[in-house]
């Protein structure tokens, strides 16, 4: 078992550092409000003072945050990881961010001699509870060998390729959550629209290629309840980096992140990111 830090205690981060924890490792945990950290000291992991201390203690320094500032606030200065990581030390940085924010990453840590792994998940805090989150591993392959058994704790791992890779795949990945929850969105306005009763639309959809995705919504469209695992103004966030980093039109992307920015701006941010099919609704 290893030594393993988890910077960032939110819905994601707190739930990989528990299964990290009950899988047998080592916990050490740091959180910006430290009073996340609480249920995971008490169970045994060790609060670290800083980002800094906490790579000082661990073998491996897990990163979940919210974006790519976020990202270079715990990396960098006198308290950042980079300050306290060494030849021993393998950052595994999980967070959603641009490829800017990992090429920066990778920068800051070259002086250090410190490994990195760039692996952003695919799953919300259903899969990470259940350990079955898609981990798209980008980095040397002697250092994704070596970390498979940690990173397997939380899911099943894809390699992708060198780092930055990683963040590609995300990107990827929830360009194709994005496109979909619009395309439904929209299927539901026409139907609504056009007088189709909501039972027969689903009997409809059923038979379509988004028929799974329709199935899963349909428990949130017809009860209006929207329980938060996605916060919309993430997928806002997301929906940005994607347009930001391909560098090409990408129209169906602009349309779904036009409705997040919409719902955002009418304090829907803190709802999943799938009240925007009730926004699309409205």
């Amino acid at each position: 078992m290893s030594t393993v830090a988890v910077i960032g205690l939110g819905g994601m981060g707190s739930r990989m550092a528990r299964r990290l924890l009950d899988s047998g490792h080592e916990l050490v945990v740091w959180n910006r409000t430290m009073e996340k950290a609480q249920p995971l000291v008490e169970l045994g992991a060790i609060a670290a003072e800083s980002p800094a201390d906490a790579a000082r203690r661990a073998e491996a320094v897990i990163i979940m945050v919210t974006d790519p500032v976020a990202l270079q606030e715990v990396i960098e200065g006198p308290d950042g990881v980079a300050a306290g990581a060494s030849e021993a030390t393998t950052v595994i940085q999980m967070s959603t961010v641009s490829p800017a924010a990992t090429s920066r990453l990778q920068t800051v840590l070259e002086p250090t001699g410190a490994g990195l792994l760039d692996s952003p998940v695919l799953g919300s805090l259903t899969e990470v509870a259940s350990g079955t989150l898609k981990v798209f591993a980008g980095g040397p392959d002697e250092l994704v060998e070596r970390w498979l058994p940690l990173v397997s704790v939380l899911g099943s791992v894809i390699r992708v390729g060198p780092i930055g890779a990683g963040t590609a795949a995300k990107l990827v990945a929830n360009s194709t959550l994005l496109g979909i929850l619009g395309v439904l969105g929209e299927a539901l306005a026409v139907a609504q629209q056009l007088g189709l009763p909501r039972e027969v639309t689903f009997e409809v959809l059923a038979a379509t290629p988004i028929a799974a995705q329709a199935e899963r919504r349909r428990p949130a469209i017809e009860s209006g309840k929207y329980p938060p695992r996605y916060a919309l103004h993430l997928a806002l966030k997301d929906a940005n980096l994607i347009l930001e980093a391909s560098g090409t039109e990408l129209r169906v992307i602009e349309a779904v992140r036009e409705w997040l920015a919409e719902a955002n701006e009418a304090s829907w941010g803190d709802k999943d990111y799938s009240a925007l099919l009730a926004w699309m609704l409205r």
